[in-house]
């Protein structure tokens, strides 16, 4: 069930690699084509970081957190701390910041 080549592949396997399709004067279609939409890696990376200033600004503005808050040394081990976290962990309680985690940060200023 071989077929034999085509006289198109035949004329393209003999031509030396050498020769290319613009020597001829010719434009490949597939190199002219707009900017594929796939997605780059620092394209990603600039889509989520875009997302999280997103997520981050809303708590900002719902809970009136001046801006300069940002700036603080905690703001990025808070920020790398939940990207480390991963999927599937759930932030802290109400609870959890205001008792247990709270009382922790105390007796670490105390020493």
């Amino acid at each position: 069930m071989y077929q034999e080549e085509s006289d198109d592949e035949k004329i393209v396997s003999s031509l030396p690699r050498s020769t290319s399709i613009a020597s001829h004067d010719r434009i490949d279609p597939f190199l002219s084509k707009l900017k594929s939409k796939q997605m780059t890696l620092n394209g990603m990376v600039k889509g989520m970081r875009n997302m999280l200033g997103k997520y981050i600004g809303k708590w900002f503005y719902d809970k009136r957190i001046p801006f300069d808050a940002a700036n603080s040394p905690y703001f990025p081990p808070m920020v790398n701390a939940i990207q480390g976290a991963g999927l599937g962990v759930k932030s802290s309680t109400t609870y959890e910041l205001s008792g247990p985690i709270l009382d922790e940060e105390v007796e670490e200023v105390r020493k």
